[in-house]
């Protein structure tokens, strides 16, 4: 790299966010990442850009949208959690002299003299806005989360405190919420079967940690099977994704090291991160002119007050963000990686399985070196159709993990029928079950992922994220329609999750698709009805832009990177 990056980067997009969260170009558009070498005379949709730096790091088309909130739909948000706000201040006051029941928990009379242990406030949102729509969110299934899923019906009598099971079950609900990404959540098929014959062998559950009497043979079968799957040295499972992320990074960086990390990385991430004592640093989402200024300055400057060189640099972010859609810039974080000679630690959880041409996640999906990445963590909870989560690299990273990771001492094993599931459809993807069906799957995916992207858009949808990510956000932004949204969904047999203000930024609510090869081309066409219909109930369809379809159409095969 003789040419600095900054130069380079400069010339193109770093969607840079405005007070609102995106970037603004003439037209009132986010600018839109499309990152590959073009050839002559390829159909862009209207508003898009190609951007010229890095490009020969890219093998193969990178595009991402991301609209701007249109400004009357903006102030219009901030005026209803305004007056929803007023309300809540309303309420308490009535509440305070017992003219409305409070249900929430408070301080006991007998010790209000005392240190208070509850702060009212803090509750505020919780009890003044989120209860208002509290039936989105814990709903009870009573069957297999597959492409289809039978709810529990339930009413609520005192407006969404407690709720109160009706005996009836919704049946045939179309699943649009699980991250049942290749349909391998089922109870029925190969994976199903190995479950039930390793709970014959083994049991349930194993009842130790993997360093006492909890290390079985299908353990070590799994680990070596995940290591052969990621093309790495050796791997290791833990049976909680969570737990993965928030008790391994303290293991690898520690007080005197520096965390650069992605703004809309995962909760687990952040924990992680903070409970390793190192310095944290984040870095603007999917930013490369932002992460490498915070490079340059560790370089330059140094540990704070002493100046000395950080002990170690890692770079920690995700393969698909799991509320914006987004595909991480790998090829150019590698490129980073290797020029200031940090660390990498990938956050594969919805990207492995889900992208790629083999279904091996983001590095597949690029055509990367996975020895490029310093520390491959992902979840087997999404693809995979089980649970826990794996970190795989170099033999003796994962042999220090073994001993100094809180997830690897502390913490029971894997249940064996979770692992044999495991094993299962990793071997399925593989194709080494004897079977096309995971490269069918992979295909779906794909197929169905770009079918309802496209589909959304035409209908005037303001959509986020990558044309290839399977994780879909529709933008919402106000908080009334929240609720309104996924009721209206439910009403049409179609599950759905919404997502609001404090996981998302305040103007962006949104509902969250996750496209599944379970799903057939009949389930995606009734959920799209049911979305179009609902959308022009709550007048949702903001988009702005023209929308036309391309002149030849789009085939799997395309997603494949060519060498």
């Amino acid at each position: 790299m003789t040419e600095s990056a900054t130069n380079k980067l400069a010339n193109g997009n770093g969607c840079h966010r405005t007070s609102n969260g995106k970037h603004v170009t003439k037209n009132g558009f986010v600018k839109t990442h499309c990152l590959f070498q073009q050839p002559p005379k390829k159909y862009r949709r209207p508003g898009e850009k190609n951007v010229p730096y890095n490009a020969s790091l890219y093998k193969r088309p990178f595009v991402e949208s991301f609209e701007e909130t249109p400004l009357i739909v903006a102030v219009l948000t901030y005026v209803g959690y305004g007056i929803l706000t007023v309300f809540g201040y309303l309420r308490d006051f009535l509440r305070s002299w017992s003219i409305e029941k409070c249900n929430v928990a408070c301080e006991r009379e007998e010790q209000k003299d005392f240190v208070p242990l509850y702060q009212d406030f803090e509750n505020f949102y919780t009890r003044n806005l989120y209860m208002r729509i509290r039936d989105n969110w814990n709903r009870p299934i009573c069957s297999v989360p597959g492409a289809k899923m039978d709810l529990m019906h339930r009413v609520s009598p005192d407006y969404n405190w407690t709720f109160q099971h009706t005996g009836h079950v919704v049946k045939d609900v179309i699943n649009m919420g699980s991250y049942n990404y290749l349909g391998f959540a089922e109870k029925i098929g190969p994976c199903a079967e190995a479950a039930l014959e390793a709970t014959h062998k083994y049991g349930a559950g194993v009842g130790s940690t993997r360093c006492e009497m909890g290390n079985l043979d299908i353990h070590k079968e799994m680990e070596q099977l995940v290591a052969r799957f990621l093309g790495v040295e050796s791997a290791m499972a833990f049976g909680m994704g969570f737990a993965t992320n928030s008790m391994n990074i303290p293991a690898l960086t520690g007080k005197g090291c520096l965390i650069l990390s992605d703004e809309l990385n995962h909760a687990s991430l952040v924990l992680g991160a903070r409970l390793s004592a190192s310095t944290i640093r984040v870095f603007k989402h999917n930013n490369m002119q932002s992460l490498e200024k915070l490079l340059r300055e560790a370089i330059v400057y140094g540990q704070p007050r002493t100046h000395r060189p950080w002990k170690k640099i890692l770079i920690v972010v995700e393969g698909i963000y799991s509320m914006e859609g987004s595909i991480v810039r790998l090829p150019e974080i590698i490129a980073l990686k290797k020029r200031y000679r940090a660390y990498l630690y990938l956050d594969e959880a919805h990207s492995i399985g889900a992208l790629g041409p083999n279904g091996r996640g983001v590095v597949d999906y690029f055509g990367l070196d996975p020895k490029d990445v310093d520390v491959m963590m992902g979840t087997f909870t999404k693809s995979f159709g089980a649970a826990g989560g794996y970190i795989g690299g170099k033999t003796d990273l994962i042999d220090y993990l073994r001993k100094h990771s809180h997830s690897a001492v502390y913490a029971t094993s894997i249940s064996p029928p979770v692992a044999q599931q495991i094993i299962t459809s990793m071997k399925i993807i593989m194709g080494e079950d004897g079977t096309p069906l995971g490269a069918v799957r992979l295909k779906q995916l794909s197929e169905n992922t770009t079918y309802f992207r496209q589909k959304l858009r035409e209908m005037g949808f303001i959509i986020y994220g990558n044309d290839d990510s399977p994780v879909v956000p529709l933008m919402l932004y106000m908080p009334a329609k929240i609720g309104a949204f996924g009721r209206e969904m439910l009403k049409r047999n179609i599950g759905t999750v919404v997502v609001g203000f404090p996981a998302t930024p305040i103007i962006e609510s949104r509902a969250r698709f996750c496209i599944s090869a379970a799903h057939t081309r009949e389930m995606l066409d009734t959920a799209l009805r049911a979305i179009s219909e609902v959308g022009d109930l709550l007048q949702l369809k903001y988009s702005r832009r023209v929308h036309r379809a391309p002149s030849v159409s789009w085939t799997s095969e395309e997603s494949l990177l060519q060498d």
